[in-house]
């Protein structure tokens, strides 16, 4: 397996330069880069949550299928959410909450899929003294092509 990039695992690294509640502006688009998905990533992913499907590691078995070839599972938005994001995204602030998430999905991706994203926050509050963030993500793979859509709501530190 080539040797992956690492992952900067220290989230308070950077924090200075992440955007604070009062700079969060609904409707303004996040900063995204554009993210390549290997096989070896996603097998790394697969790995790491027990995934043992061999869809996503036998390609012989995977042209059997109706997909033709190997792809990722839809999970794997979750390693696309922090790939597509620089370490400046407010997402990443140490002591971020998931309070919950709903998501499409559209299409697999596969590997060598170019992916990018395009995200924004909706709307924020506060409510019983917690701030929240109500945001979209939609990842594209590289013919413009929807993988997958979510809504997702944070509970953002003070």
């Amino acid at each position: 397996m080539a040797e992956m990039q690492a992952f900067e695992t220290d989230f308070w690294k950077d924090a200075n330069l992440r955007k604070v509640w009062d700079d969060i502006v609904p409707g303004e688009p996040r900063k995204t880069i554009p993210y390549t998905l290997t096989r070896e990533a996603i097998e790394l992913y697969c790995r790491s949550v027990g995934e043992t499907n061999p869809i996503y590691f036998d390609e012989a078995y995977a042209k059997t299928t109706r997909y033709g070839g190997l792809i990722a599972p839809p999970s794997i938005h979750i390693l696309l959410m922090f790939s597509c994001t620089p370490v400046d995204d407010w997402m990443r602030s140490p002591g971020t909450v998931n309070a919950g998430q709903s998501w499409s999905y559209n299409i697999p991706a596969r590997p060598n899929d170019v992916i990018t994203l395009q995200a924004r926050a909706l709307d924020k509050f506060i409510k019983r003294e917690r701030l929240f963030v109500v945001h979209d993500n939609v990842f594209f793979n590289q013919k413009g092509n929807v993988i997958c859509s979510g809504r997702g709501w944070t509970i953002r530190p003070m």
